[in-house]
């Protein structure tokens, strides 16, 4: 991959990918996911989770923007195509077996579709920690 290639993208703000070498080694699972953590470049917080199939992890590489496989509709997403929150790359990490990506991201507005900064805003007690950032029936209407 040569740098991006989409020159009115909300991402022509992102760094360029050059060279990739562990592109290749990628570990997607039997029905060709891998697992994907997004993390807030600058605060160093955990905004999300998702998935990616090749295809995804392709499509952000090329845009600067983060894209992901939706299981339930079986398709591939932007991050923010409906709300415009989108995730800006920064960087993209590997772990250490090559089966799940770090995407360290610029965040515009929530990550996530509760109107929270951080998808994880919940402790196991119940509590409500996160800082909630939109209103989700005003981006999405009211029935989301």
């Amino acid at each position: 991959m040569e740098g991006k290639t989409e020159s009115n993208s909300e991402c022509d703000k992102c760094g360029s990918f050059k060279e990739l070498p562990l592109l290749s080694e990628i570990k997607y699972d039997k029905n060709g996911l891998v697992t994907v953590v997004v993390q807030d470049a600058g605060t160093k917080e955990v905004l999300m989770t998702a998935w990616s199939d090749e295809a995804a992890v392709l499509e952000t590489i090329r845009t600067g923007c983060a894209h992901f496989y939706s299981r339930s509709r079986r398709k591939m997403w932007k991050k923010g195509e409906e709300s415009g929150h989108i995730q800006e790359i920064v960087r993209i990490l590997v772990d250490c077996d090559c089966d799940t990506l770090l995407y360290q991201v610029r965040q515009k507005g929530g990550a996530c579709h509760t109107g929270h900064m951080s998808c994880f805003y919940r402790t196991l007690e119940g509590e409500d920690v996160g800082e909630k950032v939109f209103d989700p029936a005003k981006v999405y209407g009211d029935s989301n």
